[in-house]
């Protein structure tokens, strides 16, 4: 496995977690929809982003530029929950985990668009 594989690999699964708890509209989730100020509704529609952008990044492993662009898509959803937290005053224990996939996925996309040359 190269680098690029296990940083898909790793946000295949953060992002299917949190996508599939979205959508399902566990109580966790109702509770931090509340919180951001976003109605159930809206917070599953960002889970199925999140579930449509780890169809990409899956399907990235064998057509590289869909995956970069749905890690070009995950990273504009993380941009917005971080400005979600901001905004809300939330601290960093609360911001960490968008800043943390921020990261990842900014390191998946750099490397993808260098497999792309």
């Amino acid at each position: 496995m190269n680098p690029t594989s296990i940083l898909a690999a790793v946000l295949v699964i953060a992002f299917a977690a949190f996508g599939t708890a979205k959508l399902a509209a566990v109580p966790a989730m109702r509770a931090r929809a509340e919180h951001v100020g976003f109605s159930v509704t809206a917070y599953r529609r960002i889970g199925l982003l999140e579930i449509l952008g780890v169809l990409g990044l899956l399907v990235g492993a064998f057509v590289p530029v869909i995956g970069a662009l749905a890690a070009a898509g995950l990273l504009m959803l993380l941009g917005g929950a971080v400005v979600a937290h901001v905004r809300n005053g939330d601290g960093i224990r609360e911001i960490a985990p968008a800043i943390v996939l921020c990261l990842v996925t900014l390191s998946y996309l750099l490397l993808a668009v260098g497999d792309l040359r």
